[in-house]
């Protein structure tokens, strides 16, 4: 009989899982044991910068990434950068080594006693098999609940189960295939469709899934028959729009009042792949005005389940816009869309030798290609990114998803390994850098094409502004003076510079090598919003 690690092995082949990123440990030698050719192994030095890389290939590919992490220590390394790929809805297969089945019960060092529950509630399912000869099915379950969950999913597997024999029925999984399907049936789809029709003055809001998706630019055909003001999800992820199309009016505040705000005077909310609404600062009062009716579109039952107003039909976004495109008149006013993209306004010099981010994100603007990928970790420059950008492509900008810092260094070489072919940037803050700075010795091993561009004011710029906001103007250890991120990069292998001035830096972005590269910029001090 083959073993069970050639049976798994020959799935994972089979699934197109064959980029692995991961930080061994000695439990997870044997599963890596002859590895078939085909198979790449992505090393990372931090299971959370392993986790940020997944996360980012695993949303620029589109596909499910297999994820190899250690026992209990390695497994709790990542699950920081878990909380992002969890609020992302980013399929990732997660296999992690356990202690021989003998050891596990005595908690013999490197045991991971009752695996499952340390990773649970964040992953979408967890198991342990309960026998050897139930890792490839089990395997088989933790792919598919990723793909149809679209969240992580975890597998615990004692070491000693991978050379045991396979029983006859193991190679059942290889040919086996599970597919979601998400159509609104026919009464769903007249009562959707007449609902919208029947609004004065409806509002889109949309969700990073819509990118996720592949579905930007059929928002954009959605919103132009439409004819209504577009919004995008409160925490967003992923841009779901252009965000210089006249009908865009920005990102929704993270806020139960500036929200409800905002939907003054509309009479239907429809809402597609999006949570209703992931809320960050505690701004309270009605969730909608009065008379608004809010309608959720959304895959994610779970969303659906607990939202807490409107309705919510679970069913597939990209045959809900289809649907809608097919059934909704045009609008009555003439070039609903308008003449063309907003302006952009020209950016602030700061006051001193630092730049102000905006002029940062202006040379990034018109230096680089038009279809630039932005991987974005600078939460204390969140509004003068978008005074400056112009993103209309899909696929054009990432962020935390839950806001845990880590993500942009790793999940920027993620997108970019996905994506060798499209530029990619990281727009780093020097806080966040430090959190996910090894996944640079990845980037030089792998001479990923990435360009990463580092803001360094010296402190935690977005922590001073909650400061403000919650009353604690004198909190301690906000400032982080005296990192030099060239010298950290070059420790790394990566080719970096330090650049002083705006004309310097549109030079430099100007080149586009074909290898990683670190370019600081000292920028002025600026707020979220």
């Amino acid at each position: 009989m083959p073993s069970v690690r050639r049976i798994a092995h020959e799935f994972l082949a089979r699934q197109g899982l064959t980029t692995v990123f991961g930080n061994p440990g000695s439990n997870e030698l044997p599963f890596l044991a002859g590895l078939p050719d085909g198979f790449r192994y992505v090393l990372g030095l931090h299971e959370g910068a392993v986790v940020g890389m997944a996360d980012g290939y695993a949303q620029a590919s589109g596909r499910p990434v297999l994820v190899n992490l250690h026992a209990a220590s390695g497994s709790g390394n990542a699950m920081g950068a878990l909380t992002n790929a969890v609020a992302s809805r980013t399929p990732l297969v997660i296999v992690a080594g356990q202690q021989v089945r003998p050891a596990i019960g005595p908690e013999a060092n490197l045991a991971n006693v009752d695996a499952p529950a340390l990773m649970r509630p964040l992953v979408g399912w967890a198991a342990e098999p309960a026998c050897a000869q139930d890792v490839p099915r089990a395997l088989a379950q933790a792919v598919f609940e990723a793909r149809l969950q679209r969240r992580p999913a975890y597998l615990s597997v004692p070491y000693d189960d991978w050379a045991a024999d396979a029983d006859e029925n193991a190679s059942a999984v290889l040919d086996r295939r599970v597919l979601h399907a998400g159509v609104p049936g026919a009464e769903q789809a007249r009562a959707l469709t007449e609902a919208v029709a029947a609004a004065r003055r409806p509002v889109l809001v949309l969700g990073g899934d819509i990118d996720s998706a592949g579905l930007f630019d059929d928002a954009v055909r959605l919103a132009e028959r439409l004819g209504g003001p577009v919004w995008a999800a409160p925490s967003l992820f992923r841009l779901p729009f252009p965000n210089r199309h006249p009908l865009f009016r920005g990102v929704l505040p993270a806020g139960i009042e500036p929200v409800s705000r905002a939907f003054e005077g509309h009479d239907l909310v429809l809402v597609l792949g999006a949570p209703v609404f992931r809320y960050h600062e505690y701004l309270p009062g009605r969730y909608l005005p009065e008379g608004t009716r809010l309608i959720q579109v959304t895959e994610d039952a779970g969303a659906a389940a607990r939202a807490p107003m409107g309705e919510a039909l679970v069913a597939d976004p990209a045959a809900v816009i289809e649907l809608l495109v097919k059934s909704i008149d045009a609008p009555d006013v003439p070039d609903a869309a308008g003449t063309g993209y907003r302006p952009v306004p020209a950016p602030p010099a700061a006051d001193g030798p630092r730049l102000h981010p905006e002029e940062v994100f202006a040379a990034l603007r018109d230096e680089q290609p038009d279809d630039t990928a932005y991987v974005v970790e600078s939460t204390s420059t969140n509004s003068s990114w978008w005074r400056q950008m112009d993103l209309r492509r899909p696929g054009s900008y990432y962020f935390p998803a839950a806001g845990g810092l880590g993500f942009g260094l790793p999940g920027a070489v993620g997108v970019a390994m996905a994506q060798p072919d499209r530029p990619v940037v990281g727009v780093i803050g020097d806080g966040s850098a430090n959190y996910g700075i090894t996944a640079l010795w990845t980037a030089a091993r792998h001479q990923v094409p990435l360009t990463v561009v580092l803001l360094r004011n010296g402190t935690y710029g977005a922590l001073r502004w909650f400061g403000g906001l919650l009353g604690v103007p004198d909190a301690p250890g906000l400032d982080i003076p005296g990192l030099d991120f060239t010298r950290i990069a070059e420790g790394y292998g990566v080719a970096a510079r330090h650049v002083a001035g705006a004309a310097e830096l549109r030079a430099v972005l100007a080149e586009h090598p074909d290898r990683p590269r670190l370019i600081q910029v000292d920028t002025a001090l600026t707020t979220p919003s």
